[in-house]
């Protein structure tokens, strides 16, 4: 908080103030700053005791809301580095970079970069890490700064520490300090019986947590969507009327956010808060950027019908926390279709994606591989282009098999189709053949042998891509295998 205050009013850099709140009818001091500290005036403090040390002590109003919405700032700034990050009131941060310090050349790096910058915006910092949050905590704020605690080194790095760097509660660690266990070396090792018997559970579980040997669960920031509607309720209301009229009072002001940002939503999220706290959501997403208020209407009126009120809604909220640039004029879906005509595609996807869900569709490019395996990619979006053709000369099934499937089959050799191939205990007797199409290894990615496919009917009129993996050669018989399937 001394540290916010100072970066905005920099007159104070250099000089001695705190912040100051009533407490018991006396003012009490609640945050100090570093010059503060180095005269001897600490947190807790009456007032009155910290002005007669130093008369010319400046003193402000301590404002408890403003820590909190200054460490939200910070944490949601904290995302560039970890996807969480956790307010730890009065004046901390928890961040898990399980997975992310290799990004910065190691842990030794990825501390120091998140120092210097917050240094350099003008906070004093005090940082650790360590394999538990608990831990982490302690020698942050007891150890000393910038320490790494070794891979299962918890305890040795809290044996020097005080009993307040367990988080205990300040009665607890009274009792400790007038009992002469100044340090968490000193109590320990004792038994867990006698430690719950002297201080009560809450030591056991502070030790448990620092030493990794029980769980503790964090609440990490969700950062406010930008795109965002707010409309509160002077009754409770129930019906699904009532609903729709607050999802189209919504839907308005959010596609004019988006209309003056010049983007489209790809996910739009519609929560209901209840009367008895609870809260009730449902969200949707599109192929492609949209701000169309009918559009968007009808994909969340397939879902209303699970939305229950309860004893009544109290507040709606419509939030996009996935946005895309959107322009007047869209650039076209594919090659051969019109604005219009690719916008009632986009349409019809979102109703079936809504129904089916999106996993249920893909659309898939040519990619510049010869190998089939890699010759196809899954499109990013509805909107993504080919960077190559499709081939033309050599046609492919409508789908490709993943992996490849074995097969048994009866063929003449050395190059001729199979007559008969059986595949999954069905016995499939060709009655015309195509091929075959050789298609080699690419010898820069990979070693093996090559491929020779055919394309064959069966007397169902079944169409299938069959290849044989290697020659027939030496009195040894190559594998044969499934591919795919044509329409």
């Amino acid at each position: 908080m001394t540290d916010s205050l100072a970066i905005r009013l920099p007159e104070l850099k250099g000089k001695a103030f705190v912040l100051a709140a009533p407490e018991r009818g006396r003012m009490v001091i609640q945050a100090v700053s570093p010059e503060a500290l180095t005269i001897g005036i600490r947190v807790k403090m009456v007032l009155a005791d910290a002005r007669a040390l130093h008369p010319a002590l400046q003193v402000f109003d301590f404002e408890p809301e403003r820590a909190e919405s200054l460490l939200s700032e910070l944490a949601e700034w904290f995302l560039r580095y970890t996807p969480v990050s956790v307010i730890d009131l009065p004046d901390g941060l928890l961040l898990d970079v399980s997975g992310c310090t290799h990004l910065w050349k190691g842990e030794e790096s990825y501390l120091k970069t998140i120092v210097c910058r917050l240094e350099k915006r003008g906070y004093q910092v005090r940082a650790a890490m360590a394999d538990t949050i608990a831990a982490a905590w302690a020698v942050s704020r007891f150890g000393r700064p910038g320490d790494i605690v070794a891979h299962r080194g918890q305890l040795e790095a809290l044996l020097s520490l005080p009993p307040a760097a367990l988080r205990l509660e300040s009665n607890v660690a009274g009792r400790m300090q007038k009992l002469g266990l100044t340090r968490i070396g000193d109590f320990i090792g004792m038994p867990r019986s006698m430690l719950r018997r002297r201080f009560g559970q809450s030591l056991l579980e502070r030790i448990d947590q620092a030493l990794g040997r029980s769980a503790e669960h964090l609440e990490p920031v969700v950062p406010t969507a930008e795109y965002r509607e707010r409309l509160p309720c002077l009754e409770p209301l129930r019906t699904r009327k009532a609903i729709e009229m607050a999802l189209e009072k919504l839907l308005e002001g959010l596609t004019e956010q988006l209309l003056h940002g010049s983007a489209g939503l790809r996910k739009a999220v519609f929560r209901c808060y209840r009367i008895d706290g609870k809260i009730r959501e449902i969200a949707i997403g599109t192929g492609r950027p949209s701000r169309e208020k009918l559009h968007l209407f009808r994909l969340f009126s397939e879902k209303i019908g699970s939305i229950a009120p309860g004893l009544g809604i109290e507040l709606f909220t419509l939030e996009a926390p996935v946005v895309e640039p959107l322009n007047a004029a869209q650039e076209k879906l594919w090659n051969d279709g019109g604005a219009h005509q690719c916008a009632e595609i986009g349409k019809l996807l979102d109703r079936i994606a809504g129904r089916v869900g999106s996993d249920a569709i893909h659309r898939y490019l040519p990619d510049e591989h010869h190998w089939p395996e890699r010759s196809i990619k899954e499109a990013s979006s509805l909107d993504e282009q080919p960077s190559t053709v499709w081939p033309k000369t050599a046609p492919r099934p409508v789908y490709i098999l993943p992996i490849p499937e074995p097969i048994t089959v009866t063929a003449p050799v050395p190059d001729y189709p199979p007559m008969v191939f059986i595949y999954k205990g069905k016995v499939h007797q060709v009655k015309k053949a195509d091929g075959p199409e050789r298609i080699e290894r690419e010898w820069w990615l990979e070693t093996g042998l090559q491929r020779d496919y055919y394309r064959v009917e069966d007397e169902n009129g079944a169409r299938y891509w069959l290849f044989r993996s290697g020659h027939y050669e030496n009195g040894d018989a190559p594998e044969w295998f499934i591919h795919g399937f044509f329409a």
